[in-house]
């Protein structure tokens, strides 16, 4: 027995003097994978560096337990702290080399504009992924140790649920992040209308987006409403945005004329300003006879929605001039009043 306790040791020192080997070897080759262009070598001696001299440690104990006679069959559970510690190691190693791999590689596949991915996606997927392993190991390491996991697996089902229902907000605008990362309706800069909000996109987060209005206002919008109303994005497929201009002009007034003067005014709009498009065309509608005027519309293109009012404050003041210049009546609302004297028939 005594022997037995001795080559025991041995054994363990051996392993101690092996893990330091492996240690040093592997310190050398993390710097030779460093001059390397692939970052895979990096992973995995990154994944299975300290890892495995640990497990060449602890292995060297198991072989020492239980090739020499030293443990009593009442302490047999040394062994099976071992093999959980076996379970660790090797979830370990797998957890670190599936999180840098995927970040490594999922962030270069979503920042190539062709494949369509959201880069925010990746750091949630690799949280998933960790979460998963884990949870297999932990219920490896409870199956080595022969407790019944069937009690544990309804309990934890039964306190998902409970915890799912109590954070149905938060999982709610989580998934709604995870959605706006995939689907992208918008982008941080876009200028978007989101309910009854309008503004710009200053960041998406895992809970919420903000939106800085036109007011210098931050609205904070859950993911959630957002991916459940109607999102207006300005900013897409381009940031060219239609301005409506509504006009009134007396009847009797030269249509064609009228018409000619639009135009007019946006051509020299686009010759003397940045803003305005002449292509696509502008156009003139007539669309309303009203009470007292005839009513249409102004249609022309902006080269961006930042300059909508620029570009209604400099039309409507042209079309006020243009019009008196030319005769042409803007007319306004007039009431008559009929009064009849007392006792007139």
């Amino acid at each position: 027995m005594e022997l037995g306790y001795i080559y025991a040791a041995a054994t363990i020192v051996a392993g101690v003097i092996l893990a330091g080997i492996v240690y040093g070897i592997i310190h050398w080759l993390k710097k030779r994978a460093e001059k390397t262009s692939s970052p895979l070598d990096d992973i995995i001696l990154m994944s299975v560096g300290t890892p495995l001299v640990v497990a060449i440690i602890f292995l060297s104990v198991y072989f020492a337990l239980t090739s020499f006679d030293v443990v009593p069959e009442s302490m047999n559970w040394i062994i099976l702290v071992i093999n959980a510690v076996f379970i660790v190691i090797g979830a370990w190693i797998v957890s670190v080399f599936a999180s840098k791999f995927i970040h490594t590689y999922g962030t270069r596949i979503a920042e190539r504009t062709d494949t369509g991915i959201d880069p925010r996606i990746i750091p949630a997927l690799v949280t998933v992924v960790r979460y998963v392993i884990w949870f297999i190991a932990f219920l490896w390491i409870l199956a080595e140790l022969e407790i019944d996991i069937t009690p544990f697996l309804a309990g934890a089902g039964i306190g998902a649920l409970a915890i799912a229902l109590a954070a149905k907000e938060i999982l709610s605008n989580f998934l709604g992040g995870l959605i706006i990362a995939v689907d992208k309706p918008f982008r941080i800069d876009d200028r978007v209308k989101i309910d009854t909000f309008s503004g710009d996109v200053m960041s998406i987060g895992p809970r919420s987006t903000r939106i800085k209005t036109s007011d210098n206002q931050i609205v904070t919008v859950p993911n959630s409403t957002a991916t459940s109303s109607v999102v207006v994005n300005y900013t897409m497929p381009d940031s060219n945005m239609k301005v409506k201009i509504p006009f009134s002009v007396a009847y009797g007034s030269d249509m064609e004329k009228v018409n000619e003067i639009l135009l007019d005014i946006v051509r020299e709009a686009a010759e003397k300003t940045s803003w305005v498009l002449t292509d696509p065309a502008p156009s003139v509608y007539f669309l309303e006879l009203g009470e007292s005027s005839l009513n249409g519309q102004l249609l022309l293109w902006t080269n961006n929605y930042n300059h909508e009012p620029d570009v209604k404050d400099y039309v409507i003041r042209r079309i006020v001039r243009r019009f008196h210049e030319e005769n042409i009546e803007i007319p306004f609302r007039q009431v008559d009043l009929w009064m009849r004297k007392p006792g007139a028939g």
